[in-house]
C-alpha cells in the first residue's frame, strides 16, 4: 500500500499543496512549525479520521480561512492497494449563520459519498510518535485509544461493535442516572428494563474484549522477538490485558479473563458468547451499586493493558530507556502484524522519533524498516539519519507550507 499524490486545501500550514510520493522512504526535513508533522498528520487523518495531535477538528483549518464565508479544509489521497487504485476525500465544512457554527465532516472514497466508519481500512497506517510513551506512562484510556484505532483499520466487524458499545452505554447511563433520582425521590424503579440493555452491552461488549485480546496476544509473540534484540536475554516482555469487568472461572476448568499477574498468550481464548455471558453475569452482579451510581461500573470502557519486563509493570517501575524500548517493539510488533493480517504494507510514518532513541535503537529501527513499502519520517536533524538511509530516501524540505525536493531518491 501507498499513496501517490496528495492535495491538501486549508489544511493546518498548508493553503495549497499539490504533491507526488515515490514509494519507499520519504525524508521531511527542516526547521519546527515550517508544516512537516501537519503533513503526517494529513495522511494519519485521511486514514483513521482523527487528528494524533487534537480532539477539535476546527483546528485542523488553516486559520487564514478562518473569516471565509464557508471556512473549510480538503484533504485528498490517491493511494495503491492489492484492490486497485482508490480516491480518498475528506473535506472539514465550518458552516455559520452568524450566531453559532457547526462542522460538518464529509467523506468521499472514488466519488461516492460514505459513512466515516467506511474511511476506515481505506488506508492503513502505523504511526511512531514522540509522545508514544504515554502508552507506558499515560492513562488507560490512550492504551484503548491505541488498541480501537488498530483495530478498526483493520476489522470492520470490531469497529462496528464498538460503535454500537457506545451508544448503548449512552443509553443504559441514561436509563441508570433515571433509576437513581428515582431512588433517591423514595420511589421503585422498573429494574426489568436494564434487561434489554444488558443483553445489547453484552452483545457488542463481548466483541470488543475478544477483538482486544486477539490484538494483544498477537501483539505480544511479535513484539517479544523485537525487545529480545534490543534489550538482550536478561529482559522479557508481556503484554497483559485486563477486561473492565471481572469474569468468573469459566467451566471444564477454563481459566477467567481475570488473571492479573500473566501477559495476554496466558489468557484463555474464550468465544464470544461465552464472554458476553460472563459480561452479563457481571452486571447482573453490579446492578444495585450502579443504580447507586446512576452509571455503568464494569465494560470495555474500563479495559487495560499493560507493559511488563520480568513480571515488573513499566508504567510504575520502568525506566524510559525500558519504556522507549517497550514502545519501539509494540510499533514494530503492530506493522508486523497488520503487514500479515491485510497482506499488504501499512504506511508508517514516524514524527521526530530520532532524536528520541538512542543510536542503537535509531539503527535497529531503520534497519528493520528497509522493506515497508512506504514510510514517511521527519526530523529536524537529518545528521541522526545514517547516511546509506538518507541517500536512498527522497529527501524534501519543508518551509512554509511548501515542499521543496532536494532529492527524489533512488
Amino acid at each position: 500500500m501507498h499513496i501517490s499524490h496528495l492535495s491538501l486545501t486549508n489544511f493546518r500550514n498548508y493553503a495549497r499543496l499539490e504533491v507526488s510520493f515515490p514509494r519507499g522512504v520519504i525524508a521531511l526535513f527542516g526547521d519546527n512549525a515550517q508544516g512537516k508533522t501537519s503533513l503526517l498528520e494529513a495522511v494519519y487523518y485521511l486514514a483513521t479520521s482523527r487528528s494524533p495531535y487534537t480532539t477539535s477538528d476546527r483546528q485542523l483549518i488553516n486559520w487564514l480561512a478562518e473569516n471565509d464565508p464557508l471556512s473549510f479544509a480538503r484533504l485528498v489521497a490517491e493511494v495503491h492497494t492489492k484492490d486497485g487504485l482508490k480516491r480518498v476525500e475528506v473535506t472539514l465544512l465550518n458552516e455559520s449563520n452568524g450566531r453559532s457554527s457547526r462542522l460538518k465532516k464529509e467523506i468521499r472514497i472514488n466519488g461516492i459519498s460514505r459513512r466515516v466508519m467506511d474511511l476506515l481500512g481505506q488506508i492503513r497506517v502505523v504511526l511512531f510518535l514522540p509522545q508514544d510513551m504515554s502508552l507506558v506512562e499515560g492513562p488507560p484510556s490512550e492504551r484503548r485509544r491505541y488498541l480501537n484505532v488498530t483495530l478498526c483499520q483493520t476489522d470492520p466487524a470490531y469497529c462496528y461493535a464498538l460503535s454500537q458499545y457506545d451508544k448503548v452505554l449512552h443509553q443504559r447511563n441514561a436509563l441508570l442516572k433515571q433509576f437513581q433520582e428515582q431512588s433517591q425521590r423514595g420511589q421503585r424503579p422498573d429494574i426489568s428494563q436494564l434487561a434489554y440493555w444488558d443483553e445489547q452491552l453484552a452483545a457488542s461488549g463481548a466483541a470488543i474484549v475478544a477483538g482486544r485480546y486477539k490484538l494483544v496476544r498477537e501483539l505480544e509473540r511479535r513484539a517479544q522477538k523485537v525487545h529480545a534484540d534490543l534489550s538482550g536475554e536478561g529482559e522479557h516482555l508481556r503484554l497483559r490485558y485486563e477486561p473492565g469487568f471481572d469474569a468468573t472461572p469459566a467451566p471444564q476448568g477454563q481459566m477467567s479473563f481475570d488473571v492479573k499477574d500473566l501477559g495476554a498468550s496466558a489468557l484463555p481464548a474464550l468465544p464470544v458468547p461465552e464472554i458476553a455471558r460472563l459480561f452479563r453475569e457481571a452486571l447482573a452482579q453490579r446492578r444495585g451499586e450502579e443504580i447507586k451510581r446512576g452509571l455503568t461500573t464494569i465494560g470495555p470502557q474500563r479495559d487495560e493493558f499493560r507493559f511488563l519486563v520480568n513480571g515488573r509493570d513499566l508504567g510504575l517501575y520502568g525506566s524510559r530507556g525500558q519504556g522507549r524500548t517497550a514502545v519501539l517493539a509494540l510499533k514494530l510488533a503492530e506493522l508486523d502484524w497488520m503487514k500479515d493480517t491485510t497482506g499488504e504494507s501499512p504506511i508508517l510514518l514516524l514524527d521526530e522519533v530520532a532524536a528520541e532513541l538512542d543510536p542503537h535503537r535509531r539503527a535497529y529501527l531503520l534497519e528493520r524498516i528497509g522493506d515497508v513499502e512506504q514510510v514517511i519520517v521527519t526530523t529536524a536533524e537529518p545528521d541522526l539519519m545514517n547516511e546509506s538511509f538518507m541517500k536512498e530516501a527522497a529527501q524534501w524540505r519543508v518551509h512554509a507550507g511548501t515542499i521543496q525536493v532536494v532529492n527524489g531518491g533512488e
